[in-house]
């Protein structure tokens, strides 16, 4: 997913909350309250009619004459993921410390947040062979001749995004392209397929190059991760209801009545995500889960429901042993042993005529057991004041899910939407960034400690964890960095700060009590500059300091919000990221320098040979004593030391 959650695909419905006309009189049952603090206990359902009774119980107090949410229809697209994500996150696609390569390893592998759990992205490899997608197509590119191998065409009406591979088989996930309608659309009323557009999962055979199998979900994709041949993919669905909507025939007073009536009418299957499967030509497809076995808090709205699939992608594809929960979701973050989804949206009861009630702004965690074969289990929720950046948000250490965030940017459900088409609100309170600490109680993820006061007046741009270590980056004018003690989780401390203009938006451990940062140069007035990779001394947290700067005027980095893009090879200090600069001729380039001690020099940069249709290097990965760079337009080898170019393999 920017520190913040990228934007792609199809859209996920979020409607802005203003209320309805007040010529509509309340008729809209007094709203459960809405859990702001404490843990979000799950409870199962006992059976297909009492889910439906509480399902259309819950929703209720959400129903408007638009639907779900208030007159100003709106979408907002979050966490999801883009074919240069990993959130997602989507907003939220920042993986957390890579830890570096063995040394006696021969070719990096995907930046990933924790050791041993793979994460999506559009460029893989074992050393042999190099796996892309770009432009509806699944590329393999052989190592030792050289050549494209193969080459596989997904489809036009396929939106190829992320791909995981184990052994010969791949994972391709596709979005925005899959849609599921289980009913007519309304003869002229507005036609949203942000309310049907899902996700496509195809299994592919990479030595034949051909598909095993795929299957259809009207649940949007948010992340993955994978273990082994293990994948766990988790979506999230949205009830599909044939709403109406004011018209020149309906007013709002008709329009929210029918929209009850409709609420009153569907079925348990409106809620229940759905699927399609086709595996060696054998077709089927119905309701992904059974209601009776899905869980909900006791606190709910029935607006979302997510859904966490496994796949052995050494066997056939199947329909996923799906495990669902009804609640929302934004950020995907694994261990070996534990899934957690996160959610910090939510939306607020429509009460027609009274004004909007505000309220805290909580992010709800879900934890997951993926410790044994077959599906997860869930095993404890909680909740904690305020916003997650991305999935280096958060980081799990001896037991401990250490949970870093900002508070007080809340416009109701609406804060992550351009200012100037955000409803009208009471001011928010002045932000400042909070990291939690929770410990499994249960099934409650029960709170430890807490250390606030970071960044006062500012929002979080970055964090990292590592071991009993945390450090955060706040901006809005100039760069704090705090380093923070996590030894003791109950009493979590801030043990020092720097200040220096500009911010780094990824920070990654360079090994020696050494960071690097990417991000943005800056002015003293907090106007960004142009692209600035760092390297921070943090060996004495009392006093962080900066040792090294390079900063590229008017340029960019796709390594500022998606950590995927980064590529550091500690054997010989290579730091490569994709650099795009507008101001002058477009050009893509990879930037690569040299860390040595503590000096950071610029060792050159890769340019395509043909730089056409907005090439430029996407992923730069170390096969040998090789550079690799992998774009929508080909491949360019490029000798590790010196740069010079050896071959170009064009798509």
């Amino acid at each position: 997913m920017n520190g913040r959650k990228l934007l792609a695909g199809a859209a996920v419905l979020a409607l802005a909350g203003v209320c309805v006309s007040s010529a509509v009189r309340d008729e809209t049952p007094v709203p459960p309250p809405i859990v702001d603090y404490g843990p979000v206990r799950l409870v199962a359902f006992d059976s297909c009619d009492n889910a439906l009774t509480e399902l259309r119980r819950a929703m209720a107090p959400y129903v408007s004459a638009y639907g779900l949410g208030g007159n100003a229809r709106i979408f907002a697209a979050e966490g999801m993921a883009t074919d240069s994500n990993a959130a997602g996150n989507a907003q939220k696609s920042m993986p957390q410390a890579a830890t570096p390569p063995a040394q006696q390893q021969e070719h990096s592998t995907t930046n990933v947040h924790e050791q041993g759990v793979d994460e999506p992205d559009i460029v893989k490899t074992d050393g042999k062979r190099v796996v892309s997608i770009a432009d509806g197509k699944l590329r393999v590119v052989d190592v030792a001749s050289r050549t494209v191998s193969g080459t596989l065409d997904l489809g036009n009406n396929r939106y190829a995004t992320q791909l995981l591979v184990a052994g010969d088989r791949a994972l391709v996930v596709t979005n925005g392209s899959s849609v599921i309608y289980d009913r007519p659309v309304p003869q002229g009323k507005p036609i949203m397929p942000e309310l049907y557009a899902g996700t496509e999962l195809i299994l592919v055979d990479l030595k034949a190059l051909k598909e095993i199998g795929s299957l259809k979900t009207d649940g949007l994709y948010l992340d993955a991760r994978q273990i082994g041949n293990t994948a766990r993919v988790v979506v999230r669905s949205q009830p599909r209801m044939p709403w109406v909507y004011p018209d020149q025939t309906t007013n709002e007073a008709g329009s929210l009545r029918r929209n009850k009536e409709i609420l009153q009418s569907e079925p348990i299957t409106s809620w229940l995500p759905q699927y399609e499967l086709n595996e060696n030509g054998a077709k089927s497809s119905g309701t992904l889960v059974d209601c009776a076995n899905v869980s909900h808090p006791v606190v709910h709205s029935a607006t979302s429901m997510l859904t966490v699939l496994t796949f052995e992608l050494s066997g056939q594809l199947g329909t996923g042993q799906p495990v669902s929960i009804v609640a929302d979701g934004d950020t995907v973050y694994g261990t070996e042993r534990n899934l957690y989804v996160a959610d910090d949206h939510r939306l607020t009861p429509e009460l027609p005529g009274r004004q909007p009630v505000q309220r805290p702004v909580t992010t709800a965690i879900h934890q997951f057991d993926i410790s044994q074969a077959g599906p997860p289990k869930h095993v404890a929720s909680g909740d904690v004041g305020g916003t997650l950046l991305n999935q280096y948000s958060l980081s799990e250490h001896d037991g401990i899910l250490r949970v870093a965030t900002t508070t007080g940017t809340e416009t109701r459900c609406c804060w992550r939407m351009p200012s100037d088409v955000v409803p009208n609100q009471a001011p928010a309170p002045p932000s400042e960034s909070f990291v939690t600490t929770l410990r499994r109680d249960g099934n409650k993820l029960a709170k430890v400690g807490e250390i606030g006061g970071l960044g006062k007046g500012e929002r979080i741009y970055s964090v990292r964890f590592i071991g009993k270590m945390g450090y955060v980056v706040t901006f809005r004018q100039t760069d704090p960095l705090y380093t923070l003690d996590l030894s003791n989780p109950a009493q979590p401390k801030v043990t020092g700060e720097l200040k220096i203009t500009g911010y780094s938006a990824y920070l990654h451990p360079a090994g020696d009590g050494k960071l690097i940062g990417v991000g943005q140069e800056a002015t003293e007035q907090g106007r960004a500059t142009g692209t600035q990779v760092s390297l921070f001394d943090v060996s004495n947290p009392a006093s962080p300091q900066r040792l090294a700067q390079h900063h590229l005027p008017g340029t960019s980095s796709e390594a500022q919000f998606d950590p995927h893009a980064f590529l550091y090879w500690p054997q010989d200090g290579t730091l490569v990221i994709p650099v795009s600069n507008y101001k002058t001729a477009p050009e893509i380039s990879s930037l690569v320098l040299r860390i040595e001690g503590n000096q950071m020099r610029e060792a050159g940069k890769i340019v395509e040979p043909q730089n056409t249709n907005f090439g430029g290097a996407r992923r730069t990965i170390v096969i040998g004593d090789q550079l690799w760079s992998i774009s929508t337009n080909g491949v360019q080898i490029n000798a590790r030391n010196g740069l010079a170019q050896q071959a170009w393999l064009p798509f």
